[in-house]
């Protein structure tokens, strides 16, 4: 169901960008304006972008095999980053180039009105778009804030295209502004200088982006809600004295990789201790149902304490 919400999304996305690039690149043709041309290079970004976030889902799907046992689930994670990299290097940079080369050669607008239907139509669809982002991803939002909650989240296909809705919105009401300026003030530079902020509004979503799925491709811990949870599912287990680590990684939006390491009673049987392992990977993976391989480790406290004191040294 998750994945399904998370193509819902992009194909949202990848309709309205796909439809509104070819709009903005005939306006750009016709009229001459900067400004729409960078939002057409921004359209056509994010439809590549958006193109990549399908693939890398299909690629994340895969099952694990001998080479990769662990599964592709971080896939996504890497087409995310390419994302980045590509709303970056093409987005900006064209847009940059675009804006300066406009501010050095200053030429006016002609058919303007064409640019103000174009841009207040772009801004219907791409808001219908970002509604429907926003909608998904406040199904797992809870009551944090928009930042605090793409940091938190671990799906980086709802919250790319959150993001790049975000910054076309921004885009397109900096290339209205500009346009609108350039002809009230009969400073056709104007449009080239909006064309510079829509490279700036699309470096900073794409240096957010870099950053939040670099630290994904890392590996990142489970949400502090799901391990306070797990650490309530160890302490309510008889059996165990005492609770030496628990370790946690996304390996992908909905695959959790959990590392416990126990002490145990001292007066248990290995085949009490088994029983104990048993229950608590079964209590575990029905409460949560994205952590797919949980390994429980038996180990003293003193011994676990040695361990880490010598991993720390070295």
């Amino acid at each position: 169901m998750a994945d399904h919400s998370s193509k819902k999304v992009i194909f949202a996305a990848l309709a309205g960008n796909t439809l509104i690039a070819i709009t903005k690149y005939f306006a750009a043709w016709l009229t001459g304006s900067s400004a729409m041309f960078s939002e057409a290079i921004h359209s056509t970004v994010d439809t590549g972008n958006q193109a990549l976030l399908l693939y890398g889902l299909k690629r994340a799907a895969r099952k694990p095999d001998a080479r990769h046992p662990f599964g592709y689930a971080q896939e996504i994670y890497f087409w995310a980053f390419v994302v980045a990299i590509l709303i970056f290097a093409i987005g900006a940079g064209v847009s940059l180039y675009e804006g300066i080369e406009k501010v050095r050669h200053p030429h006016e607008i002609t058919d303007v009105h064409i640019n103000y239907i174009v841009l207040g139509l772009a801004l219907i669809f791409e808001g219908v778009a970002w509604l429907i982002a926003l909608k998904e991803f406040n199904t797992t939002r809870g009551k944090r804030g928009l930042l605090e909650a793409v940091q938190a989240s671990k799906d980086p296909s709802i919250f790319t295209v959150l993001l790049e809705d975000s910054a076309a919105m921004l885009g397109l009401l900096a290339a209205l502004l500009g346009i609108a300026l350039s002809q009230l003030l009969e400073m056709p530079q104007l449009d080239g200088v909006a064309s510079i902020i829509i490279a700036g509004i699309l470096a900073a979503a794409a240096v957010l982006l870099a950053y939040e799925t670099k630290a994904l491709l890392i590996g990142e811990a489970a949400d502090p809600e799901v391990v306070a949870r797990l650490k309530r599912i160890l302490a309510g287990q008889q059996g165990i004295l005492r609770t030496n680590e628990i370790l946690t990684m996304h390996l992908g939006p909905r695959d959790v990789l959990v590392n416990i390491s126990l002490d145990f009673h001292d007066g248990l049987t290995s085949m009490q201790v088994e029983g104990v392992i048993a229950e608590l990977e079964k209590r575990i993976k029905i409460a949560h149902p994205e952590v797919k391989r949980v390994f429980i480790e038996a180990q003293s406290w003193q011994s676990h304490r040695l361990s880490m004191q010598r991993s720390s040294s070295d």
